[in-house]
């Protein structure tokens, strides 16, 4: 198998789990939230219980307001993506203390 078509199968293969795997995930959490709906929160709350497309609506709305289902960094840079690593790494200790000094000073403890 040539280069060319193993990255092609690689790419259909890793399609195809997607499309397998994405929806079971989307039917496993609806599924985990009107459970725990039905068994928590009607208790608590005295609310009615919830289908399970109530449930998965609920999980979209969450996902809307509150920015969860992140996967891999999510957004934030890990510190090997900031761009003041290189600057830090290629100090000494000496250059290193000089600078941790100054931002303990600009940001230290503020008295109130």
């Amino acid at each position: 198998m040539t280069e060319e078509n193993q990255y092609k199968y690689s790419r259909k293969k890793k399609g195809f789990f997607f499309l397998l795997v994405v929806p079971a995930i989307l039917f496993l959490l609806g599924a985990v939230v009107m459970f725990l709906w039905n068994a928590i929160i009607t208790v608590i709350a005295s609310v009615p219980a919830i289908t399970y497309w109530q449930a998965l609506g609920l999980l979209i709305l969450c996902r809307i307001l509150f920015g969860g289902f992140r996967f891999g960094h999510g957004g934030k840079p890990s510190f090997k993506e900031l761009p003041w690593k290189d600057k830090w790494t290629g100090m000494n200790e000496e250059e290193r203390d000089k600078f941790k000094e100054e931002w303990k000073k600009r940001c230290g403890h503020r008295k109130s």
